[in-house]
């Protein structure tokens, strides 16, 4: 880190290959979750275990952009002098997420009967709590990116050293802290991929396509290093679930998600920066740009039954692999088709909301009272 000199101000260098990086990610979510579609025998199969292993970067992809963009954000932000508004829409974006997770909460358990079901930490619950934990340490030090860089580092590096303590740990700790049914994406060692993100968008906000892709390699030869040693990591532990919690299997997961960002990086590298986007590449910036739309629409198309019809009623448990397929290619068809009916419908609500706001702070109420005499 010291090596790099800190510029001023802060780098303004688009970085669309995190869009890529979630885009990608989308794409991937929702193969691994139609894998519901196929039969039984087929999804015990050699080629659906392949699939299970490619699909287990999706969650760390996920959350790694997550907090890729928000420091990123942070660090453009306070250079630019606007870092108490970048504050609040972050907020705003992290009480969307709270909002949509809930929604689909609601939409699978009885809510209304057992409102406790809407604190079940699935993947929206994680990325929310890791963006509001990750918040006030990249709003405090978004100033000084040096040192907010290093400090979501180091916390990357304890939480997933930490996280193997977490399958011994007890109630009520264990609820949020430990893989189950209730909670499928615990915060040990998820936020671990959120600080890493941190780290890598504090760099890029700061030092710019450059600084990021030696972050990336760092990363890369560190995931590397982790991976090659599973024995020794995993005797440094109490039992735990290994595939789950271990540091080496958090190293392989970040080091691969590294890996695949440093290349798209390059790709983005070797474009002109006033090249028309490809039909290709349009497709998979509105995946990225819209992650919590697609998040929610291909759910809902998969599994909750609108008006009677569902992808899992008609097909699910009884599909071939070319079936499946086809059925894929559908299901990312419609979910992209209503991401982008959703988008204009989405944005005039924001503005809308930004002009009561404004007009409710621009009203008489709001004018400094004048004391007589």
């Amino acid at each position: 880190m010291s090596t790099l000199p800190l510029p001023t101000p802060a780098s303004r260098e688009r970085v669309r290959a995190i869009d890529w990086l979630r885009g990608i990610s989308v794409l991937f979510m929702i193969q691994c979750h139609a894998l519901a579609l196929l039969t039984p025998e087929l999804r015990k199969s050699v080629w659906t275990g392949w699939l299970l292993k490619l699909d287990g970067l999706v969650a760390p992809a996920f959350i790694f952009s997550a907090g890729f963009a928000l420091s990123l954000l942070m660090v453009r932000s306070a250079a630019g002098g606007v870092l108490g508004d970048r504050v609040r829409r972050n907020l705003r974006r992290i009480a969307e997420v709270f909002a949509v997770a809930a929604l689909v909460n609601a939409a699978w358990f009885p809510v209304l009967k057992e409102p406790v079901w809407l604190l079940r930490l699935d993947i929206l619950h994680c990325v929310g709590l890791c963006l509001l934990l990750t918040l006030p340490l990249a709003a405090l030090l978004a100033p000084r990116p040096r040192v907010l860089a290093a400090t979501a580092f180091v916390l990357a590096m304890v939480a997933f050293a930490l996280a193997p303590f977490t399958d011994s740990a007890g109630e009520p700790w264990a609820s949020f802290l430990r893989k189950s049914s209730w909670s499928p994406f615990p915060l040990l060692p998820w936020i671990g991929f959120a600080w890493l993100g941190a780290f890598s968008g504090t760099i890029a906000g700061a030092w710019g396509r450059a600084g990021l892709a030696r972050a990336l390699v760092l990363l890369v030869a560190l995931g590397f290093a982790g991976t090659v040693m599973p024995h020794l990591l995993s005797s440094l532990y109490p039992p735990h679930r290994f595939y789950v919690t271990n540091p080496s299997n958090s190293a392989t997961r970040f080091m691969w998600v590294c890996a695949v960002l440093l290349g798209l990086l390059w790709v983005e590298g070797r474009m002109a920066p006033d090249a028309k986007p490809s039909r290709a590449r349009r497709f998979l910036e509105v995946f990225g740009t819209a992650s919590l739309s697609a998040y929610f629409f291909h759910e809902m198309l998969l599994f909750y039954r609108t008006f009677g019809f569902s992808f899992q009623r008609f097909w699910g448990d009884r599909s071939g692999w070319l079936q499946y397929a086809g059925l894929l290619v559908l299901l990312i068809a419609c979910t992209y088709l209503l991401c982008l009916a959703v988008d204009p419908a989405e944005r005039a609500l924001k503005k809308g909301f930004a002009r009561v706001r404004q007009l409710v702070l621009s009203g008489p109420w709001m004018r400094p009272v004048r004391r007589r005499g």
